[in-house]
């Protein structure tokens, strides 16, 4: 949305993240509730539901000017609700510039406490709601409250406090904060890895009001502080998450110096989001459970947008009962999980998914390739597709990523390949044909020979014009 003049008293539509736009009104915070630092915004009264939150001023339209364009983009019930919520407060209006009232309750004190609130929208028709709650819900994101040291932000959402005990935690200042039925779990969480995936993971599960203690392998990643060990993470955590690059990385986080497995004992909970091949996942989860552990598989299939936007797709296997502990951080980090039996079956439909979309994108170049050496527009062959039954999104952000020369990883090149290589791996093993994988897997090592492997995947590209 685009920046617009607007005061006080002003109806609006706001818009947070990937949520649709609400109709709300700017009116006054409560008075002892911190503005954010950082950009404009305004306080904003939302009808339709008991919430309210700070909403910078570039995701706000004026209500009436928008509001036809509004209503054919939503068409939910709730939606419906909040729009003739609005009708009513102008017809009781009668001209007047009556201001909403901000509810005295619980949530609103909590704000007080930390310098930002926000919340989710409501999901629209066409996406799936998990429970009937017709109200939206607060939360909250701040600093643990007497830091040492301050560190840069692994994410502009997310920074690294260091406390007087020397550990690296991150805590949210208030966790009465829930969002739709999701309740942030009493469990102290770990997080290994702060990577493209790491970082986005670790501050939607901080929004949603977990606790969470970070370790990242290199020290000068985004910022981020090594300030204690696999092991030490482990050990003073309940449930521990990890997010690495590949087999090799996954096996020494476990099994290196002061790795997980030094700090595993009877009940603690590991639980590994990398995308390895099944032999390892497996072998992870037999040193994991000797020392009387607990392991669960959960490697997702998503990008860096999605993990930032909390709305990745989780594949599990491993531990049915830690699986159901996880449902907060699932719930926090992704759209959707599913349950897929013993260990090793997430690694392998992984791979399976993987092996799907790399191929596509290797196709994808290929089809963008030809176009322009047979003197083709390449726009033309994106809007042709963008209209039949191909249109994705994905194949829309990869192609515009071609079109416009820009390759920011946000599924690195390197990685797909690598997907490619165990998944080609996982069909001999089983003497299953993957040609069309092998062929894609190729184009992608001649992209890695011309130094494309840190470029997104989508830099499989220039495999073809080279």
């Amino acid at each position: 949305m685009a920046a617009v003049s607007l005061r006080l008293g002003d109806l609006v539509w706001g818009k947070l993240g990937r949520y649709p736009p609400w109709p709300g009104k700017i009116v006054n915070p409560p008075k002892d509730l911190k503005k954010p630092r950082g950009k404009k915004c305004f306080f904003v009264k939302f009808f339709g539901t008991e919430d309210h939150a700070w909403i910078k001023v570039e995701q706000l339209k004026p209500y009436h000017a928008h509001k036809e364009e509004m209503i054919k983009i939503n068409k939910g019930k709730r939606f419906q609700q909040a729009v003739d919520a609005v009708e009513e407060f102008l017809r009781r209006a009668k001209g007047k510039d009556q201001d909403l009232t901000i509810p005295e309750s619980s949530t609103v004190k909590g704000m007080m406490a930390g310098p930002m609130a926000a919340f989710k929208w409501q999901p629209t028709a066409s996406e799936p709601v998990k429970d009937a709650d017709p109200h939206f819900h607060h939360f909250l994101l701040s600093q643990t409250e007497k830091p040492a040291v301050c560190y840069q932000a692994i994410t502009k959402k997310l920074k690294i406090c260091e406390e007087e005990t020397g550990s690296t935690s991150i805590q949210a200042a208030d966790s009465t904060a829930v969002n739709g039925s999701i309740t942030p779990t009493d469990k102290k969480i770990g997080f290994l890895g702060l990577g493209l995936m790491g970082s986005g993971i670790v501050s939607n599960l901080l929004k949603m009001g977990h606790t969470v203690t970070v370790w990242n392998r290199t020290a000068e990643k985004e910022g981020a502080r090594l300030g204690r060990t696999p092991a030490e993470v482990v050990s003073t955590c309940d449930i521990t998450f990890a997010c690495v690059s590949d087999p090799k990385a996954a096996k020494d986080l476990v099994l290196g110096p002061s790795g997980v497995l030094q700090g595993i004992r009877p009940g603690k909970c590991y639980v590994d989001m990398s995308t390895v091949d099944a032999d390892t996942v497996t072998e992870l989860a037999q040193v994991i459970v000797s020392r009387g552990g607990r392991f669960l598989e959960a490697p997702v299939s998503g990008n860096q947008q999605l993990s930032n936007d909390g709305m990745l797709v989780i594949l599990a296997a491993g531990d049915r009962g830690l699986y159901e502990d996880c449902s907060s951080c699932f719930q926090a980090m992704g759209k959707t999980s599913f349950f897929l039996g013993e260990v090793g079956n997430a690694a392998k439909m992984m791979l399976i998914v993987n092996m799907v979309q790399g191929s596509f994108m290797a196709t994808i170049a290929e089809g963008l390739t030809l176009a322009q050496v047979t003197g083709q527009s390449q726009q033309t062959l994106l809007d042709i597709l963008n209209q039949g039954q191909l249109a994705s999104i994905f194949l829309d952000q990869k192609c515009q990523n071609i079109l416009q020369g820009n390759f920011k990883p946000d599924f690195y090149l390197k990685y797909i390949q690598k997907d490619l290589r165990l998944a080609i791996a996982l069909g001999d093993a089983v003497n299953h044909p993957t040609p069309m994988a092998a062929a894609a897997n190729e184009v992608y090592k001649r992209a890695k020979a011309l130094d494309q492997s840190d470029n997104d995947m989508s830099a499989v590209y220039r495999a073809y014009i080279h």
